[in-house]
C-alpha cells in the first residue's frame, strides 16, 4: 500500500466516524434546536472528510479529466460549507418563528 491509499483510508474513516456521531447525536438529543447541532456541524465534517478522500483517490491516476473530476469534488465540499450551516440557521430561525420552544431539563423527552 502506497501514501496516498493509506491518506485516503485515514481521511474516510474519520468521514464515517464524524458522520455516524451526527447521527447518533440527532438520534439522542432532546429536541428540535440541539439536534441541529450535530446534523449541521458533524455532517459538514464527515462530508469534507469523505469528499476530499474522494478527490485524491480520483487522483491516482492523474490525468487532466482526473484533476478536473478532483476540482469539481472540491467545489462540492466548497458549496456544503456555505449551504449547510446558511440551512441550519433558516431552519433553527424557522422553529423560533413557528414558537417552537426550547427543551428544558425538567420536561421529559418525546
Amino acid at each position: 500500500m502506497d501514501i496516498m491509499n493509506i491518506i485516503v483510508c485515514v481521511l474516510l474513516f474519520s468521514g464515517l466516524f464524524f458522520l455516524t456521531g451526527g447521527a447518533v447525536g440527532i438520534l439522542r438529543f432532546p429536541d428540535f434546536y440541539s439536534r441541529l447541532h450535530p446534523a449541521g456541524k458533524l455532517d459538514t465534517l464527515g462530508s469534507f472528510l469523505a469528499m476530499t478522500a474522494f478527490a485524491l483517490f480520483n487522483l491516482h491516476h492523474f490525468s487532466l479529466g482526473a484533476l478536473l473530476t478532483s476540482l469539481k469534488i472540491l467545489l462540492i465540499v466548497v458549496f456544503i460549507f456555505l449551504a449547510s450551516p446558511t440551512a441550519t440557521h433558516g431552519i433553527v430561525d424557522a422553529g423560533v418563528r413557528a414558537g417552537l420552544a426550547p427543551w428544558t431539563k425538567g420536561e421529559k423527552r418525546r
